[in-house]
C-alpha cells in the first residue's frame, strides 16, 4: 500500500460527514405503514382502517369513539388482549389534539382458534377495536378550526400457519361541529360484542384445587342457563388455553373447573374472566379465596412455543421442505423501504462501528496520482464492491433463514472463526500502515505489481473490506428496512440490501465524480508518511475490540490463544521483510512456529464456551438477563419494561451502553417509574432473541424498546439519545 494512497483524506472525511448529516434521522418507518394523511392501510393479509363515531360532533361531554377496523383475508387472524398459546395483542399508540385523552381498547369477545393441540384467542373476518375518547374543557380548537386531526400508530401480528408482524400509521380528520356516524352500525355491533361487567355476588368465588381452579359464578343472564359457555382468562399465562373446561349449572349458578397452565406465569387476584355465549359476553373479577400456589420455575422456551415450532418443522417436512409463498410488498411500501435503506446506508458512514476503519475506506478511494477518469473508475469499483458484498451477505442471511436457521444482520460475527480472521486481517493492515512491511517486499514482483496495474480491483476489494467491518451495525432507517426483508420475496429483499450498499458507498462515489473535488485536495507532502503511521493505531484498537468480542464467545483461553497467534503472525510477517541470511534463517522458523501454534492452540480460538459460563458474569446493577417470557410476566404484573438488544461485536451498542444507558439522570428516570431493565445479549447465536427482534420488525442490533401495560411498544433509534428516552419514560 503506497504512501500516495493516504493523501488528502481529511477533506474526503469532511465531505462524507457533511453529506450524511444533511439527511435527517429523526423518523423511522415500519414494515407496513400508510401514506401520510391516509386512514387505511392494506397489506397482503389485512385491510386496516381508522374510523370514528361522533354523532354530536367533538366537544366536552359529547360521545366520541375512534376504532381500528381490521378486515382479515380468509384463514388469517389477529389477537385478543390475551392471545393464548402464542401471538401478540394489537397495540395502539395515539397522537391526539390537546384536551382529548384516549381510553383503553373495548375488546370485543374473541373466539378460540385451534391450531393443532394449541389454541389462540383472536379475531377472523372483520373486527372493530373501539376506543372511547374523553374531551375535556381544555380542548380549544380555535374559532376557525373545522376539523380535529387524530393520528394512530398501530401494530398487529397477523397469522395463519405463519405469523407476520405488521404496523401502520393512520391519520383521520373528524368534523368538530358536524355529525360523524357513517360507521354507527359497526360501533353498535362492537358495543354489543364488548363483555358487560357482571356484579360479584357472594356466591361468586374461585378455589385453586390441584391443577384446576374451581369456579362458581352467580348472576349470569337467565337465557344462558343450561348452555355451555366459552371461558377466556384475561391474564396471559394462567389457564391452559386449549384444554376443555368441564362445567355445569346448579339452578342459576354456573360452576366449572378451569385447567391451570403447568407453566403458569401469573397469580391474578381477583381472577378476571370473560364468559361468553353466541358472541355476547360478561366480564367478572372472581376472588380467589384459597390464594394461589407458588409459580413454577420459568422455562427458557415455553412448551407451547416448542410444540408449535416442531409442528411447523413437521409440516414443512411433509411438504417437501417448501416454504409458503411470500406475497410481494405493495409498491408504496417497497419504495419507502428502498428509501429507508439508502438513507440508513448513508448514515452508516457516521456510526461508531465504522470509525476505526474509515481510514481504510478513504485510502481505497483516494488515488491522487491518477487523473479524473481514474478517480471515477475507482469510485465505481468501490461502489460495486460494497453493493455486491451487501447483496451476497443478504443472500446468505436469507438462505440460512430459509433453511431454518435463526440468524439476523451481523450473524457472521457470532462465529468465533470469523472474528479471529478479521483480527488477523486488521493486524496485517495495521502493521502495513505502521511501516513494518510493504507488500512489494514480501511477495514476488509479479504479484506485487497487481495493485499498481489493477487499481480497479484494489478499489473493489476495499469496498468488500468496508462491508465486512460495517455489517454488524445498524443505523437509523436501516433497522426497519432490514426487518422488512424477512417478509419479502427474494428479489425485493435483495434490492433492499443493494440500496443499503449504495447508501454506504454514495459519499465516495459522489466525491469521485465531482469535477471540482480534485482541486480542493491538498498537495502531498512529508506529513502523509506520519499520518499513515498514525492511522495504524485505530486498526490496532479494532484488533483489541475483536479480541474482546472473541473473549465473550470463547472465553479467556480463546482470547489468549488468539493473542498468541497474532504475535506469531506479526513475527512471521516481520521475518519476511528481512534480507539475506537473516531472512533465510528466521523466515522459515517464524512461519513454522506460526503454523505449529495454529495447529496446537487454534482450536481454542474457535471453541465456544458453554452459555452458562458467560451467563455467570456479573451484570451491572439494575439489569437482568433477558428471557423469552420475562417481559410478558413483568407486564402482567403491571411493571414497564425496557429491553436492550445488544452484542459485544456491535460498537454502536457499546457506545450507547457507555453513554445514554450509563447516564445517572436516565437511570434515575427509569428507576423512578419502576421500569424493569432487561439486556438481551446477541453476541452468540440465540434463536429466541432473533425471534423477538423479528416480532419488532428488526433483524439486527442495537434495538431498544420500552414496553408498558396497555400501550404499544416504543422502539428507539439505533443511536439512543438521552432526551428521547427520558421523554418516553416520563410519558408512561
Amino acid at each position: 500500500m503506497s504512501h500516495r494512497t493516504l493523501q488528502r483524506w481529511l477533506l474526503t472525511i469532511f465531505f462524507i460527514a457533511t453529506g450524511a448529516l444533511s439527511m435527517g434521522a429523526s423518523a423511522q418507518f415500519g414494515p407496513k405503514s400508510s401514506a401520510p394523511g391516509g386512514s387505511t392501510v392494506s397489506t397482503p393479509h389485512v385491510q386496516a382502517e381508522l374510523v370514528a363515531q361522533a354523532p354530536d360532533g367533538i366537544g366536552p361531554g359529547k360521545p366520541l369513539w375512534l376504532g381500528l377496523s381490521i378486515t382479515h383475508q380468509p384463514d388469517w387472524h389477529t389477537y385478543w388482549k390475551n392471545p393464548g398459546d402464542s401471538g401478540l395483542p394489537t397495540q395502539l399508540e395515539w397522537q391526539l389534539p390537546p384536551g382529548i385523552d384516549a381510553g383503553e381498547i373495548a375488546w370485543p369477545v374473541p373466539r378460540k382458534i385451534a391450531i393443532g393441540h394449541l389454541a389462540n384467542h383472536g379475531y377472523e373476518g372483520t373486527v372493530l377495536l373501539p376506543v372511547p375518547l374523553h374531551v375535556s374543557p381544555a380542548f380549544q380548537p380555535g374559532p376557525l378550526a373545522r376539523e380535529a386531526t387524530f393520528t394512530l400508530r398501530a401494530s398487529w401480528l397477523v397469522c395463519r400457519k405463519e405469523c407476520i408482524p405488521e404496523e401502520g400509521t393512520f391519520t383521520l380528520q373528524v368534523p368538530i361541529n358536524g355529525t360523524t356516524a357513517l360507521n354507527a352500525a359497526a360501533f353498535e355491533a362492537a358495543e354489543r360484542a364488548h363483555p358487560q361487567p357482571l356484579a360479584v355476588e357472594e356466591r361468586t368465588q374461585a378455589h385453586v384445587e390441584g391443577t384446576d381452579v374451581a369456579l362458581t359464578v352467580a348472576g349470569l343472564p337467565a337465557a344462558w342457563r343450561g348452555q355451555t359457555l366459552d371461558v377466556f382468562a384475561e391474564t396471559p399465562g394462567v389457564a391452559e388455553t386449549a384444554a376443555a373446561v368441564p362445567q355445569n349449572w346448579l339452578g342459576d349458578v354456573w360452576t366449572a373447573r378451569l385447567p391451570l397452565s403447568p407453566h403458569r406465569s401469573a397469580s391474578p387476584e381477583p381472577l378476571p374472566l370473560v364468559l361468553a355465549l353466541g358472541g355476547q359476553g360478561r366480564r367478572v373479577e372472581i376472588p380467589v379465596l384459597t390464594g394461589w400456589p407458588p409459580l413454577p420455575d420459568a422455562a427458557g422456551v415455553s412448551p407451547a412455543l416448542e410444540a408449535a415450532l416442531q409442528a411447523n418443522a413437521q409440516a414443512r417436512a411433509q411438504a417437501g421442505g417448501a416454504a409458503p409463498p411470500v406475497a410481494p410488498a405493495p409498491l408504496g411500501t417497497f419504495l419507502a423501504a428502498l428509501a429507508g435503506a439508502l438513507l440508513g446506508g448513508l448514515i452508516l458512514n457516521l456510526m461508531p462501528c465504522v470509525f476505526p476503519v474509515l481510514a481504510i475506506k478513504v485510502v481505497g478511494f483516494a488515488r491522487p496520482a491518477h487523473g479524473r477518469h481514474a478517480h471515477r473508475v475507482a469510485g465505481l469499483a468501490y461502489t460495486a464492491g460494497v453493493v455486491l458484498s451487501f447483496v451476497l451477505l443478504g443472500a446468505a442471511m436469507l438462505a440460512l433463514r430459509a433453511a431454518g436457521e435463526a440468524v439476523g444482520w451481523g450473524f457472521q460475527l457470532q462465529s468465533p472463526a470469523v472474528v479471529a480472521a478479521l483480527a488477523a486481517l486488521f493486524t496485517l493492515l495495521g502493521l502495513n500502515l505502521a511501516g513494518v512491511f510493504e507488500f512489494g517486499r514480501m511477495v514476488p514482483g509479479a504479484v506485487a505489481g497487481l495493485q499498481a496495474r489493477h487499481p480497479v480491483v484494489d478499489a473493489f476489494l476495499t469496498g468488500v473490506l468496508a462491508v465486512a467491518v460495517a455489517s454488524p451495525c445498524t443505523a437509523p432507517f436501516m433497522g426497519a428496512s432490514l426487518g422488512l426483508t424477512a417478509t419479502l420475496p427474494g428479489a425485493q429483499a435483495l434490492a433492499i440490501f443493494a440500496a443499503l450498499g449504495l447508501g454506504l458507498a454514495l459519499p465516495y462515489l459522489l466525491a469521485s465524480w465531482l469535477p471540482g473535488f480534485a482541486r480542493l485536495l491538498p498537495r502531498p507532502g512529508a506529513w502523509m508518511d506520519t499520518l499513515r503511521r498514525f492511522l495504524a493505531f485505530p486498526l490496532f484498537a479494532t484488533v483489541v475490540w475483536l479480541v474482546w468480542v472473541l473473549g465473550q464467545q470463547s472465553g479467556i483461553d480463546g482470547a489468549a490463544a488468539l493473542l498468541a497467534l497474532l504475535v506469531a503472525l506479526a513475527m512471521a510477517v516481520w521475518s519476511l521483510t528481512l534480507a539475506g541470511r537473516g531472512r533465510a534463517l528466521l523466515a522459515p522458523l517464524s512461519i513454522a512456529a506460526c503454523a505449529y501454534l495454529a495447529w496446537a492452540i487454534g482450536p481454542k480460538v474457535i471453541e465456544t464456551t458453554p452459555t452458562s459460563t458467560a451467563a455467570a458474569a456479573p451484570s451491572p446493577a439494575g439489569w437482568q438477563p433477558w428471557q423469552a417470557d420475562l417481559p410478558a410476566r413483568l407486564l402482567a404484573e403491571g411493571r414497564p419494561v425496557f429491553v436492550d438488544f445488544t452484542a459485544a461485536w456491535c460498537v454502536t451498542c457499546q457506545y450507547n451502553k457507555q453513554t445514554t444507558l450509563s447516564d445517572p439522570e436516565v437511570l434515575a428516570a427509569l428507576a423512578g417509574r419502576n421500569v424493569a431493565l432487561l439486556r438481551a445479549d446477541w453476541t452468540r447465536r440465540d434463536a429466541q432473541i432473533t425471534a423477538a427482534l423479528a416480532q419488532l420488525g428488526r433483524s439486527g442490533v442495537p434495538v431498544y424498546v420500552l414496553m408498558a401495560p396497555g400501550k404499544a411498544p416504543v422502539v428507539f433509534s439505533e443511536v439512543l439519545g438521552r432526551k428521547e428516552l427520558k421523554e418516553a419514560v416520563a410519558a408512561l
